[in-house]
């Protein structure tokens, strides 16, 4: 949608492009906006292999030379922070990234964490009918895209934002319990330069609050 400096908007795990609908039909009279279903959500399907989070990164930067688009920044929440992460990370195409409520760094385990994974081992071990499955979202995918869950999951992005030289705005909601606020701080102290701006909320303070994150996107647009 719309014309001019182009933004790329990437949702989290379960989204699809009505995830950023609201926040992309305000910017798309100043801007060119651009919004995928990124593979197996929304009208995008998953492959019959499992995928990688290089995979992901890879579909969307195709999609955006196909566009025709350059100097693009990207806007990413939960798993599309990864990707954002990982194509800023390697690609001159982007310009700069807006992370909102990131996924993609290592989560703090409590014992109990270690506790349950060794249950469930042993479960497994005695062949048990009744396993822990995980979260809801987790057995309600299909065996596929439960193999490139546990791909993206299991993949650190540290290492990207350590590489990312480019403009970096992280917004974040003070109360998020997904991607608590000691990972925006890691990612802070990760990418060089980068700025943050914090929401009242949790997880998606983005949508209680898309005015707000409207104006911040906007603004970090013209400047990038």
């Amino acid at each position: 949608m719309g014309e001019g400096k182009c933004l790329v908007f990437l949702h989290g795990w379960g989204g699809e492009i009505a995830s950023f609908r609201t926040i992309a039909d305000r910017l798309a009279p100043r801007f060119r906006v651009i919004i995928p279903d990124m593979y197996g959500f929304g009208r995008t399907p998953h492959p019959s292999y499992p995928l990688t989070l290089d995979d992901y990164a890879e579909g969307v930067r195709d999609l955006i030379c196909k566009c025709g688009a350059e100097d693009v920044v990207l806007v990413g929440h939960s798993f599309g922070g990864r990707v954002a992460m990982r194509i800023a990370a390697k690609d001159p195409i982007v310009a700069g990234i807006v992370l909102i409520d990131s996924a993609g760094v290592p989560p703090r385990r409590g014992l109990s964490y270690y506790l349950k994974v060794v249950a469930y081992k042993i479960g497994k071990k005695l062949h048990l009918k009744h396993l822990p499955k995980g979260s809801v979202d987790y057995a309600a995918l299909s065996s596929v895209m439960k193999k490139t869950f546990v791909n993206v999951v299991n993949e650190s992005n540290l290492t990207d934002a350590r590489r990312i030289t480019i403009p970096t705005l992280l917004i974040w909601g003070r109360e998020d319990k997904d991607t608590p606020l000691y990972m925006c701080k890691k990612l802070k102290k990760s990418i060089r330069d980068s700025e943050v701006i914090l929401l009242e909320g949790g997880h998606f303070a983005y949508l209680s609050n898309a005015g707000l994150v409207t104006s911040l996107i906007r603004a970090f647009r013209d400047r990038v």
